[in-house]
Formats: C-alpha cells, sequence, structure tokens
C-alpha cells in the first residue's frame, strides 16, 4: 500500500458568489485569465490502494482497464473518426448506457504547448469541475441537438469525461480527483468560462459555465499511480438523477516524489454525454 502524498493543489481564493476565467492557446501568447488561485497542502492518496474501489456514482470516479486500438491520439481527425467510436462503445458497455455521444476532446502536453502545437494545452492547475446544476442540462440538450439525437426525455443523462494518459507511465503531473462526497454546495463557485481558438482570439469558440472550488479541509483527494496508456479514469460532471455523485472537482497536481528522468505528462480526455434506459 502506499502513503498518500502531500501535495500542494490550487484553489479559488475570491470569496465572491461568481468568478470569470478566459482560456487563450499558448501559442497565441496571451496569458490565461482565471480568479486568484492560492495553494493548499493536502493528502492526496492511491486509489489502487481502497479496499472498496470508487464508482461513479458513490464517488464520482473511478478507474478502469480500457486498452483503445488508437496509436496517434494527436491526429484530431483520427480521434473524432474512430476514438469517438470506440469510446461510446466502451461507455455502452461498462454502464449500460442506452446511448452515449462523444462531443468534444482536448490533448494535455506541457511539452508540445511550449512547442506551440495547435490544440494542445498544457495540464489544468485549479480544482474545478466542467459543469454546474445551470450548465450541465443546457449543455446535454445542446449536444444531443448537435448530434442529431432526441432530447430524451425524462431520461437520466450524465456529462462524463473519460481520461486516458497517451504515454506512461504518469508521475510528474497526474490527475488528482476529489471524493464527491467529501465537498459541500458552499465549495463550489459558479464560474463564467470563455475559450479561445488559435484562430480567432477576440470571439470565444465556446463559452459555459464551471465550477471553481473553494478550500475546504474535509476534501479527499485521490489519483492513481503511474497510470498507463491501457487505463482511464471515468470522471463524472454532472448527473440528472438524484441522490448518486454529480460533480467532482479534479486539477493536475506536481507529485512530490516524480522522478528527475520522469516522462513529461500527456494525456487526452474525450467528454461524452450518456444517456442511461
Amino acid at each position: 500500500m502506499n502513503t498518500p502524498v502531500v501535495a500542494q493543489l490550487a484553489y479559488l481564493v475570491s470569496t465572491d458568489a461568481r468568478a470569470a476565467h478566459l482560456v487563450y492557446p499558448l501559442s497565441s501568447g496571451r496569458k490565461l485569465v482565471r480568479p486568484e488561485q492560492a495553494y493548499h497542502s493536502l493528502p492526496i492518496a492511491d486509489c489502487r490502494d481502497l479496499a472498496e474501489p470508487p464508482t461513479l456514482d458513490t464517488a464520482g470516479f473511478e478507474l478502469r482497464n480500457a486498452p483503445s486500438a488508437m496509436h496517434d491520439f494527436y491526429d484530431d481527425e483520427a480521434v473524432r473518426a474512430r476514438y469517438y467510436p470506440e469510446v461510446a462503445a466502451y461507455l455502452k458497455q461498462v454502464l449500460g448506457a442506452q446511448d452515449v455521444v462523444v462531443f468534444d476532446h482536448n490533448q494535455r502536453s506541457a511539452v508540445r504547448a511550449a512547442r506551440g502545437q495547435p490544440g494542445v494545452r498544457t495540464p489544468v492547475d485549479a480544482a474545478h469541475n466542467d459543469y454546474t446544476p445551470a450548465s450541465g442540462p443546457r449543455r446535454a440538450q445542446e449536444i444531443l441537438a448537435a448530434a442529431g439525437r432526441p432530447p430524451y426525455t425524462g431520461q437520466r443523462m450524465a456529462l462524463i469525461n473519460l481520461w486516458r494518459p497517451i504515454i506512461g507511465p504518469v508521475q510528474d503531473v497526474p490527475l488528482a480527483v476529489c471524493d464527491a462526497r467529501s465537498t459541500s454546495p458552499e465549495d463550489l463557485v459558479p464560474t463564467d468560462i470563455h475559450h479561445f481558438a488559435e484562430d480567432d482570439l477576440e470571439r470565444p469558440r465556446h463559452s459555459g459555465e464551471i465550477y471553481s472550488v473553494r478550500y475546504n479541509p474535509r476534501h479527499r483527494w485521490f489519483y492513481a499511480s503511474n497510470m498507463q496508456p491501457d487505463e482511464a479514469l471515468l470522471l463524472k460532471n454532472w448527473d440528472s438523477a438524484p441522490g448518486v455523485a454529480s460533480y467532482t472537482p479534479h486539477t493536475g497536481f506536481r507529485h512530490p516524489g516524480c522522478p528527475p528522468d520522469a516522462i513529461p505528462r500527456e494525456s487526452i480526455e474525450a467528454r461524452t454525454l450518456v444517456i442511461f434506459p
């Protein structure tokens, strides 16, 4: 059993009721605009060591074996043509879903982003959740309409990310996830977020609302040690069903035990809408 690591996690400082966040591509030269953050030292336990593995409906996340047939995760055309169907089929199988729409993805690599590779971003260094009670259902209907799907009125839906290393093991900046059961509504701050693309730095490519996260010493954080490309973390960001985990704060963090010769993290995250029977 691994001893939990103690690492620095970035939390929102402001006590305001709302915040704002502007995300520019690194190649633009523009700085990220985000609410002020402060670092707190917290233990982060290895979820591999838990006697009872976390699940999407209890903790808001789960670790799965998920081999992929993809070879080049930086070929966006191939990712959409081959990886999206693979992810959809996988989630249908493991979650018992009726339908899955994979609607977006992002690749993260500090090295490639620094070289200016289009579309590649650096790992996120701020605790957040991708949706709120307002933006989750709205985004779900936008996704269904864009995909030509029915509205699935009255059925349970969830926005779930599938996070995978592109190369492994992940040691320098793993993904930390907060057990949804350890959060309180007061910890979560609605935050306007605007994403800009390389070809237009004035008008956002996409705007939405996320949760920034205030520090709470009761938060229980986890990661999966030495993740490999044949593994995936499933992460829930919104769920229409009551009584289950719905919002799972997450962030990258610098592992204090990272070997000096560790391979810099590269990862891909597929964003999906899951419809249950």
